[in-house]
Formats: structure tokens, sequence, C-alpha cells
């Protein structure tokens, strides 16, 4: 069947650690096979119906939102959109005819893959927090493969034959450019140091009430700060931006503003674990509360028992970050330890795995 096509269908999105594994694998899969249709599917108010189709990839959205767990108005209509979701999954799946369908973790994932097995495509998982979400121990039953990026996540599924310890795919286009360029790319000056902060997708609200507060302080020691406070943040956190400080509400292109650190504060999310790591980055986490079983403090604490990253807790950045950036901005020989410790973790061909297994059971398929 060498004549055939291959067609891949990625469910992700809702934030930047579910969609960007799963362009990852997608650029792998173009690179690997650059014959091969790829289709996105997602929500259309979310991240991945910007990012989607800048990256040139086919997008197509459904109805589906998340399950809240408190008793909320939106709650009511759940039943209706996963109906719906159903529905357009069915025809998404019917029209564009995967190979394989892969979820990637967030709650778009379930109606696509689900009903992308009961039309015999093949499927595949990614997993790419210690604590699996929901969406994926409910589809751990349908489908072909799981790939996990922490050995921890074992333990929460059953269908162990299943399981790829594979690490969580980084973008092959992710690369340090040189620093200066980067930096001349803000307007900031080469000759301070640079503090990249950023609160995941969304963004932060305790990052950002920590930057705010500290943020002339920092100037006053020479720091700059490259801030991305998150689309919902922008509005309150935009009038702090002047020529030391450069307020963005979403950083579309990483690769300058990684390339322009010589710190940077994050939540403590797989996909930025991952990036850092790639990048060999020093960095300070600040996990967040807000996730199932902690599992951002467990990916935090794994590297500061390596020696690999800082880590504050949430409730105590405020107090604590001016003190903690001080010490490490300035301190050269810290900054390299970091940097070499993290950059041991990495997992380079997490993606060329992924897209190798997808490639294998799509081979599967047709010779079916």
């Amino acid at each position: 069947m060498s004549g055939n096509v291959y067609r891949f269908i990625f469910a992700a999105g809702g934030t930047g650690g579910h969609l960007y594994p799963a362009v990852a694998v997608a650029e792998k899969l173009k690179e690997l096979k650059p014959e091969s249709k790829i289709l996105f599917v997602g929500t259309k108010n979310k991240i991945e119906s910007r990012v989607i189709p800048k990256l040139g990839y086919d997008f197509k959205s459904i109805w589906i939102s998340g399950f809240s767990r408190k008793l909320t108005l939106a709650n009511l209509l759940f039943p209706v959109k996963l109906l719906v979701s159903l529905l357009q999954s069915f025809l998404i799946n019917l029209n564009f005819k995967p190979s394989v369908v892969i979820g990637a973790g967030a709650y778009v994932s379930g109606p696509i893959v689900w009903i992308g097995t009961k039309l015999g495509s093949k499927s595949v998982l990614l997993e790419q927090n210690s604590y699996p979400g929901v969406t994926n121990r409910m589809l751990e039953n349908k489908v072909n493969s799981i790939h996990i990026s922490f050995e921890d996540s074992d333990k929460y599924f059953k269908q162990k034959s299943k399981l790829k310890l594979s690490g969580n795919p980084v973008r092959t286009t992710l690369k340090l450019i040189e620093r200066n360029t980067a930096i001349e790319n803000y307007g900031l000056d080469k000759d301070k140091k640079v503090l990249l902060v950023i609160g995941g997708s969304l963004g932060a609200r305790t990052i950002n009430n920590a930057i705010a507060k500290n943020l002339e302080l920092f100037i006053n020691k020479n720091i700059q700060v490259i801030w991305q406070t998150g689309e919902i943040y922008y509005n309150e956190f935009r009038n702090y931006k002047n020529q030391n400080v450069i307020i963005m509400p979403f950083i579309s292109d990483m690769q300058k503003a990684y390339s322009a650190c010589d710190l940077m504060i994050a939540r403590a999310g797989a996909t930025t674990i991952a990036e850092v790591s790639h990048l060999g980055l020093p960095a300070i986490f600040v996990p967040s509360v807000n996730v199932a079983a902690n599992h951002q403090f467990k990916n935090a604490k794994s590297l500061v028992d390596q020696n690999a990253g800082l880590l504050i807790e949430d409730y105590e950045l405020s107090d604590k970050i001016l003190e903690t950036v001080l010490n490490t901005i300035y301190n050269n020989e810290l900054l390299l330890t970091l940097k070499e410790n993290i950059k041991k973790l990495s997992k380079p061909n997490a993606a060329k795995v992924i897209a190798e297994d997808i490639l294998q059971l799509a081979e599967n398929k047709n010779l079916n």
C-alpha cells in the first residue's frame, strides 16, 4: 500500500500544554512523510484556533467544552455540547478518513478519538503530565498506544501493555538563536539582564501580581522583563510597559523569548519543562495549585532534587520572588549549573519515537 497517502487527525488544544506536543509530533510526521495529510481539531475560542492556522495546518472546530467540578450554568449545556460534538466528530472523521487519530489529552480529544476508533481508525494518546487527565483515562481502553512523559504515570493506567515512556515531544523548530539578536528584537539593552515571565498560555494571577509588585525593584537592579500576562490579564497589567518592560498577552514566537532571557519564571507544566530542558534554560518554577493531584509541584520538585531548577510555591511567591531572582540572575556559576543539569533531563527524540509509532500504526491499517 505504498501508494497510499497517510492521513492524521490531531485532537488537541485548550492550553499550550496540550497543543504544542501535538504540533511537535505533526512536524516530525511531515518531516518523515512529507506527503502526509494532517488535520487539527479543537475549539474555536481557545489557543488552537489562533495558533494552528498560522502554522499552516488545516483546522476544524467542535463545540465541546470542559465539565466544571462546580455547579454552573455551563454544565447544564454540557450534554447538548457533547451530543453536538459527537455528531461533528463523526462528520469530520467520515470526511477526512484518518489512518490514525491522535489525542493530546485535552477534553476536545474525547469525541474525536472515540468516534475515530468506532470508524476503524488506529488511535494514539499523548499524556504530558505525571497525573493523566480524565479524558485519557476514559479513552485508554479504546486506543492502540499511550505515550507518557513521566514514569509515574504508569500507575494511573490499567492498560500497561499500551504504555510507552517516550517523553514529552518538543517542536523541532524550537532552537536558541544568538542572545543579542533576540534582545535587539525586543528593543532591549543587551548589556542588562533579562527576566522572562510566562504563566502559561492562559496567564497566572499570582505570578502577574508578584511581578507587578516587584517590577520597579527589578528595574532598579538593571533587570529587564519580558512578561507574558495571559489574554485575560493583559488589560489589567498593560500599563506597566516601559523601555525596560515588554508586556504581551501571549508570546507566539517563544524562540526569541527563550533566546533573550538570562533567567525565567514559569509554571511547572510538563510542556514548559520539556521545552526548558530541551534548550537548557535556568528557571524558577512556580507550580499552579489549580491542577489535578498537585502534579505541577511533583514535576518541579523532581527538577529541584536534581539541582536542575528552582522552586517557589505559589503562596510564597510575592515575598520570595525578588530575593530569589537577584540571588540567581547575577550568579553565573548557579546559572551554568542549572543549565547543564536541566539539559541532561531532555528527551530530544520524543517526537520522533511517537511519530514512528504513529506511522507504523498507519502502515498496519493499510495492510489490513
